[in-house]
């Protein structure tokens, strides 16, 4: 049994021993998570121990025998809360397990766990430098990471209910957290103390700052959306729309705009300065729990209840793409920096990327696991680099095509010529041959260099000497005359 396997069926024996240890409820009428009154332990007396033992039996074999996939796969909980790295290299996301992970945006693998809460983490941030994190949770605790080390800096305490939200200002010296406890608690991050409480009128969902303004916006239980100054506390005016609770602030990067999720079903879109009501946007068929800029204010995407991710121009108000991207809940998306983005996370325990022009997800489909790995039993310097690329593309055209074109006999043909695949615009209108060269040149600047808006992960391989081993290798490995080496 191979270590992938062996790491997802512990992940599914800690998700039940989570199960088992407190049950939780979903509150759909507010859109919130609530603890069950009583906390539940399960006894050997409550169940056939013998039924126990062989339903875990039958959920073994469910994992060995369940092919493995290319979303971000190693949660034992519903994925409350996602993050980009303001670089887009890697992805943060936080769960119903008590856990945060480190993923690698480009192949989507596990690089790293920060295990420390005591309860579920309801929301992450990465401060601007990419270095630190931050993650809040059902525990009544923020903490601040060392990413790199995978180590506390400090543990933020102050609240006496989850916290369910937590921000940091530009230049990463202040945060702001929001919990059920109606406080929004603001912290200095260098010394990792409590500088002020601000007492709100009900239970905090969100919190953000408006850029370099000195405020923050709250948004809770009540439908209200507050400002206050963070220096001061003072209050400086609200702004209501919402028919019920808002799930979610963000804030444009000057903080002249707002844009707000609700349980209602709307985004709305807000002049923090005049406290007024730019526009409101209806697409979705419930609940809305999360609501991201795109494009600086241009755009944004939202998702929710309906597990649909929907792309908006904020000018018109069209919906410029729907996704159906999971079978249910989609409790968070984080988009990366240059737009061309999105990750979706959810109820399932997983979280999925996708190209939101195009609205095709990266990775490969199920059953691809099975298929014939050539590359992973070669010696040859370029495969352990060809792993990257086997992510997103089937290296013969009979195999379960992925979300890039396949690669047979990819040296000699014209770029965007594989028939039946749904290329970008960046490259349905290109007119060249893929070489060694051309090859050589698309990962020595990278793909956004040379197809600005492709829906390639950016992959670049900084040493010469790598990327033509890489070269030789998928040469040798496309070859309609030498496939198996």
């Amino acid at each position: 049994m191979g270590n992938a396997n062996i790491s997802k069926i512990s992940h599914c024996f800690y998700g039940i021993f989570l199960r088992l240890k407190m049950v939780k409820r979903a509150n759909y009428s507010t859109g919130t998570w609530q603890s069950h009154p009583n906390w539940i332990t399960i006894q050997p007396m409550c169940c056939n121990l013998r039924v126990f033992k062989l339903t875990l039996v039958c959920l073994f074999m469910m994992v060995i025998n369940e092919p493995l996939r290319a979303d971000l796969v190693g949660h034992g909980g519903m994925i409350r809360s996602i993050d980009m790295s303001p670089d887009g290299r890697h992805v943060l996301t936080g769960s119903f397990d008590y856990s945060a992970i480190i993923w690698n945006f480009g192949d989507q693998q596990e690089v790293g766990r920060l295990n420390g809460h005591d309860g579920p983490i309801t929301n992450v941030t990465y401060l601007r430098d990419g270095e630190r994190a931050l993650t809040a949770s059902d525990d009544m605790s923020v903490i601040l990471w060392d990413i790199s080390r995978q180590k506390q800096i400090f543990r933020l305490k102050g609240h006496t209910h989850k916290v369910m939200t937590v921000a940091v200002s530009e230049d990463g010296t202040i945060a702001a957290s929001g919990g059920w406890d109606s406080k929004v608690i603001i912290w200095d991050l260098i010394g990792g103390k409590s500088n002020r409480v601000i007492k709100t009128k009900g239970p905090v969902n969100s919190v953000v700052f408006l850029g370099r303004t000195g405020q923050i916006a709250v948004g809770g239980h009540d439908r209200t959306i507050r400002l206050y100054d963070v220096s001061s506390g003072r209050f400086l005016g609200k702004m209501e729309g919402h028919l019920m609770g808002v799930t979610q602030l963000s804030a444009s990067a000057d903080g002249s705009k707002l844009l707000s999720a609700s349980i209602d079903g709307s985004i709305r879109l807000w002049d923090p300065a005049n406290l007024a009501e730019i526009n409101k946007y209806e697409g979705h068929k419930n609940q809305v729990y999360s609501a991201r800029f795109v494009n600086g204010d241009r755009a944004a995407v939202s998702t929710g209840r309906d597990g649909t991710i929907i792309h908006w121009d904020l000018k018109t108000g069209n919906i410029l793409k729907r996704i159906k991207a999971h079978k249910s809940i989609i409790w968070a998306i984080a988009p990366s920096s240059d737009g061309r983005f999105v990750v979706s996370a959810g109820l399932d325990e997983t979280a999925r990327i996708w190209h939101l022009e195009s609205g095709d997800r990266i990775g490969f489909e199920i059953g691809a696991n099975d298929e014939p790995k050539p590359w992973l039993d070669s010696t040859h310097p370029g495969a352990k680099l060809y792993k990257k690329c086997a992510r997103c593309h089937a290296y013969t055209a009979d195999l379960i095509q992925r979300s890039g074109p396949h690669f047979e006999n990819l040296f000699g043909r014209k770029v965007g010529s594989v028939k039946n695949y749904r290329y970008s615009a960046a490259l349905s209108n290109k007119d060249f041959t893929w070489t060694e060269d051309t090859i050589f040149e698309l990962f020595d600047k990278g793909p956004d260099v040379i197809f600005p808006g492709t829906k390639m992960p950016v992959q670049k391989v900084t040493h010469a000497s790598q990327l033509r081993q890489l070269i030789e290798y998928l040469k040798q490995l496309t070859s309609s005359t030498n496939r198996s080496n």
